[in-house]
């Protein structure tokens, strides 16, 4: 007999035999359900939170893994990356130095055409900008030879070599491809002479001596000098107190060449700078200036003076204060 019908008899059974006792059998049938019920749903939380707690582990492990995952691709493309960039630098590294091979390989080799290729010997030896000194001597200072390779000398070297002329103030040589050599020069010009051993020296304004000749080529002598005969050599300087007053000197002879006696001076005499005198061959003068100061108003005395005693000879005065009462004066040589 199953059970269930065993408790419908016994239900029947109290139900016969009185109503205390089937009461009594309800509520005690009513709690029994209710603790089935109970521990029905205890079971069914227990196996819940089983299987939250279950899911939650799952997920965890899920993360963790997915979370190993990541760290490894991301390790894995760094280091890839890492590769990827050294192996670029590298080949940046080898495409330099290729092109540097390169660049040098036809640099090496355009200079080994330049210097043996006959198309670039010296055909032609230009000389510009030269008056006092003569193309074949400044080719001949040069020392540039036709049929020389246009590339197989230095240009300082020759530009030297030039220059121990004289007369050669400043030159550059410049080359002109394929076969022409241009040398443009800077000459310095002799403006006075200097007596020198019964001869003369020329100078320029900035005091060079140029050369010793025998005539003075007409131009103002300079009588005087302290620079010693030794020390007169051409392409040296004269003296220190000679270009002082060499500066003296071209403003008087400017001065008289503003006042009408331009090409006149014969001679300047600069042995005591604070007693120049200027010799006028022409007029039979000689003009005694005194000091480099107030030249305008003292060569205006000299001119004056000069057309009131024209055709006399003798001796200008103006070295005098003009500022203090000083007169000028002639006085006619006997």
């Amino acid at each position: 007999m199953s059970k269930k019908a065993k408790e419908s008899k016994m239900d029947l059974y109290y139900m016969k035999n009185g109503q205390a006792k089937n009461k009594t059998i309800i509520e005690e049938k009513e709690r029994k359900k209710k603790e089935k019920e109970r521990e029905k749903r205890i079971k069914e939380k227990k196996q819940e939170t089983l299987k939250d707690e279950f899911d939650l582990e799952t997920e965890t492990v899920l993360q963790m893994t997915n979370r190993n995952r990541i760290k490894k691709e991301e390790e894995k493309r760094k280091q890839l990356s890492k590769e990827q960039r050294r192996r670029k630098k590298r080949n940046k590294r080898i495409k330099t130095i290729l092109k540097i091979i390169i660049f040098l390989g036809i640099i090496s080799g355009g200079i080994v055409f330049a210097l043996t290729s006959p198309i670039f010997n010296i055909k032609d030896i230009k000389v510009i900008n030269n008056n006092q000194v003569s193309q074949d001597t400044i080719i001949s200072l040069s020392g540039l030879n036709a049929d020389e390779n246009i590339f197989k000398f230095y240009s300082n070297n020759i530009e030297d070599k030039i220059k121990e002329n004289p007369y050669i103030e400043d030159v550059k040589v410049h080359r002109k491809i394929p076969n022409t050599i241009e040398i443009d020069v800077k000459e310095r010009v002799a403006k006075y002479s200097v007596d020198y051993m019964g001869k003369y020296a020329y100078i320029n304004t900035q005091g060079y001596i140029l050369e010793i000749a025998e005539d003075n080529k007409k131009m103002p002598i300079i009588q005087g000098i302290s620079t010693s005969e030794e020390e007169v050599i051409p392409g040296k300087r004269l003296n220190n107190d000679d270009l002082n007053k060499l500066e003296d000197v071209i403003k008087i002879l400017d001065s008289a060449n503003e006042n009408g006696l331009d090409g006149k001076v014969t001679s300047i005499d600069i042995s005591n700078k604070n007693e120049y005198s200027i010799y006028i061959e022409e007029e039979n003068k000689k003009v005694h200036l005194g000091d480099s100061t107030n030249l305008s108003n003292k060569m205006l005395y000299v001119m004056a003076i000069i057309e009131a005693e024209k055709g006399k000879q003798g001796d200008i005065f103006v070295n005098g204060d003009l500022n203090n009462k000083f007169q000028p004066y002639f006085r006619e040589k006997v």
